[in-house]
């Protein structure tokens, strides 16, 4: 009987035996499991200017239902499936990019900061900041696409000291004042206000806070304001 063997086979064979031959049948690992990931940032250019974007950790949201609309449960179990997501649990990732103009370094956003209310995997701006080699310091702008919890809440520490020191401050007067409307703190919403008045109070006099309908038409919700989405929500 004759037998074809292809070079491709045979290169594979020749792997095989090595690696066992090399590893041998009790081999164990000599180095320590390193357990962390790689910095959570990425850097491009965009034009002139260099775009850093940083990450705040992952956001679970919890069941998709409600979070998806327009969409059947099988056809959103699926769309995550063929994605390689869980079924049961919507995670998203928090990213802010850092904008360097060459005369001015603007930041987007702020993260959840001190706040658990998502889990503790979130809150990690200042860190992914350090790993991209950017100090809080050095942020002559922070931007705020929107007042949520999760986009205002990385402004102070703990000890409600401001993590950007020299930094003006930009929001739509609109979602400063709902958000930190003290008459809210016996509704549902109080968990959203007290950790909004912790970030934007502390920085009230360092804010410019722009006019309702500032935001670009690109960006405007088509939607009235309502207590979860403002005219300028993202």
């Amino acid at each position: 009987m004759t037998t074809h063997v292809s070079r491709r086979s045979l290169l594979a064979l020749g792997a095989g035996l090595g690696a066992s031959t090399l590893l041998g049948g009790n081999a164990l690992a000599r180095a320590p499991k390193v357990g962390t990931q790689s910095p959570y940032f990425h850097r491009f250019m965009l034009g002139a200017a260099e775009v850093t974007v940083v990450s705040d950790g992952p956001l679970p949201l919890g069941p998709p239902k409600g979070t998806f609309t327009g969409a059947t449960d099988d056809e959103i179990k699926k769309m995550l499936t063929d994605n390689f997501l869980a079924p049961d649990n919507i995670v998203l990732e928090q990213n802010s990019p850092i904008v360097n103009m060459g005369d001015k370094l603007v930041l987007f956003d702020t993260g959840m900061g001190t706040s658990q209310a998502f889990g503790p995997t979130t809150g990690r701006q200042q860190k992914s900041m350090a790993e991209a080699g950017i100090k809080p310091e050095d942020i002559d702008a922070v931007v705020f696409s929107h007042a949520h919890i999760d986009h205002i809440g990385g402004v102070v520490d703990g000890s409600g000291k401001v993590l950007f020191p020299n930094a003006q401050f930009y929001i739509a007067q609109s979602d400063f004042d709902y958000w930190t409307d003290e008459g809210k703190l016996g509704s549902p919403l109080k968990d959203f206000v007290v950790h909004a008045r912790k970030n934007l109070m502390p920085i009230r006099d360092k804010s410019t806070r722009t006019a309702r309908n500032s935001c670009p038409a690109s960006r405007r919700s088509p939607r009235p304001a309502t207590p979860s989405a403002t005219p300028c929500s993202w």
